[in-house]
């Protein structure tokens, strides 16, 4: 019998790569989508504009391929945000990117 699991070297992606938000500006909800070519430890993290941590999305061991996260413009405490500029910073392994999306109430 063959076997049940299959995986495609297509499925995994050259590159680390973090896109930009959609929608942007968004409310009350927004997708952010990355790609990791290596199985490797992952943080998306939310801050403001002032640099201060509003929300942790992701904080783990991930396995190679593609993800895709909505926030819901929540803080780590489970109330909305208000309305402004925030950053998502991706740091998986040794790569980092940051990219800006606005919240529109």
């Amino acid at each position: 019998t063959p076997n049940p699991i299959e995986i495609s070297i297509r499925d995994i992606p050259a590159e680390f790569k973090l896109t930009q938000n959609y929608p942007n500006p968004f409310n009350p909800v927004t997708t952010i989508q990355y790609q990791l070519p290596q199985d490797v430890r992952v943080r998306l993290i939310i801050y403001n504009q002032l640099g201060q941590h509003v929300k942790t999305l992701v904080d783990e061991e991930q396995a190679a391929g593609y993800y895709r996260i909505q926030w819901d413009s929540t803080n780590n405490a489970g109330m909305t945000v208000s309305s402004g500029m925030y950053i998502y910073r991706l740091q998986a392994g040794e790569f980092i990117d940051v990219k800006r999306m606005i919240f529109l109430k």
